[in-house]
């Protein structure tokens, strides 16, 4: 190993903080039988952010502290439209939206250290660390998608985009990890399994949608034809009862 072992424990830590906030979100999805967003996803992705930003400086993984920095704000912009701020100290909002700073300030206070220690890396050669950083892109992109979809529609949503992009950059965060020796980024990616469930979830949300319309739409025909059928009774009963009449009046 090339970092100590409590380094290792303090990415698991991390790993599981992400880990439970997609079961959290899974159970939760299940239970409605459609995708949903709960508050306690994004107070969760934000609390793992914080700890997997630390253990990516620790290990001087470029691709790490890139892919984090890609969703943090995110993460607060969906607490912040959910209403989860309300009741927190704004001292420790600030505290939260400064710490990313903090972690890059500290990276490139020495711009010679840090490209010995992230960009020259002899563990991460320059191809392998770009694949991370690609890996790292692909998986995080998926925030930007959510929230460019959630803004338009002024509420916090989980779109399909969301889950394709995590299992695409799912499979190159674990390939990486692999090639990195970094068994960290490999067991936390176990989530690609509920990451795919939520597809399946969605998919099937779709067809009982569809269902459901047509059902709706043949119900409204039934209705449609038994109206025209009483009308046509009607006017026939009318005729029955008109003709007799016009007969004794000739």
């Amino acid at each position: 190993m090339d970092s100590p072992v409590w380094v290792y424990l303090l990415g698991l830590c991390g790993m599981a903080i992400y880990g439970t906030r997609i079961v959290v979100q899974w159970y939760l999805s299940e239970k409605s039988k459609q995708v949903e967003s709960p508050g306690i996803y994004w107070v969760m992705s934000s609390i793992g952010a914080i700890v997997l930003y630390i253990y990516g400086w620790l290990r001087r993984d470029l691709s790490i502290i890139f892919g984090e920095s890609l969703s943090y704000y995110i993460y607060m912009w969906n607490i912040s439209i959910m209403g989860l701020y309300k009741r927190v100290p704004k001292f420790l909002i600030v505290l939260q939206a400064l710490f990313p700073v903090a972690i890059l300030a500290l990276i490139f206070k020495d711009i010679s250290s840090f490209s010995a220690n992230f960009l020259h890396n002899d563990a991460v050669p320059p191809k392998l660390l770009w694949f991370g950083i690609a890996g790292q892109f692909t998986f995080e992109i998926r925030s930007l998608y959510q929230l460019i979809y959630s803004m338009k529609r002024r509420e916090s949503i989980l779109p399909l985009g969301h889950w394709l992009l995590a299992v695409i950059g799912s499979l190159m965060i674990i390939t990486y990890g692999v090639i990195r020796h970094d068994w960290v980024l490999v067991i936390g990616q176990f989530a690609i399994v509920f990451s795919i469930r939520n597809i399946m979830i969605y998919f099937a949300a779709k067809r009982r949608e569809r269902a459901r319309m047509k059902a709706a739409s043949a119900g409204s025909h039934r209705t449609l034809s038994s109206v025209a059928e009483s009308s046509q009774a009607a006017d026939s009963c009318s005729s029955s009862v008109g003709s007799p009449e016009t007969s004794e009046h000739q």
